[in-house]
């Protein structure tokens, strides 16, 4: 019970280090180019060459050198920017439809397209109703049926 307990512990702390390691990198220019948008030409950073898109730029890599993580240099852009430059709305309040929509969307779709399928697979085909075959003549199958012994003797 003790090594489980110790086993346990260990795994915590290493997932507090490894937690914490990883997020004292710092920010990769590149991705936050691509995270944000230029108010401009409302195309990623990383695309635009519009003035301000350069200047954005040059805000990100100076705030990268200083040591600021990448939430906080979003934050300081949508402050002088507005949230606008954010290349994903966020997944908070009014904004969160943004991100419901589409799944909503796939969902309804599926759902449809399973009720229509299903709808198809059981409906009967109007040819095998119109065509259905006659009753069989009792008479011609005895009369098959004792043909075949003869020939099976």
């Amino acid at each position: 019970m003790r090594l489980l307990r110790a086993l346990a512990a260990a795994c915590v702390v290493a997932l507090v280090l490894v937690t914490g390691a990883l997020a004292a990198d710092p920010p990769n220019v590149a991705d936050l180019e691509a995270e944000l948008v230029c108010p401009t030409c409302r195309t990623t950073l990383d695309q635009s060459d519009a003035p301000v898109a350069r200047r954005m730029k040059a805000i990100v890599r100076a705030r990268v050198a200083s040591g600021a993580t990448a939430d906080e240099i979003k934050a300081e852009l949508v402050d002088q920017f507005g949230p606008g430059v954010l290349a994903e709305p966020p997944k908070s309040g009014f904004d969160l439809i943004a991100w419901l929509l589409p799944l909503l969307g796939v969902a309804v779709g599926a759902i449809g397209l399973g009720a229509l399928a299903l709808a198809w697979s059981r409906r009967v085909p109007e040819a095998s109703t119109r065509h259905s075959e006659p009753p069989v003549d009792l008479e011609l199958e005895r009369r098959i049926d004792l043909e075949l012994e003869r020939v099976d003797e």
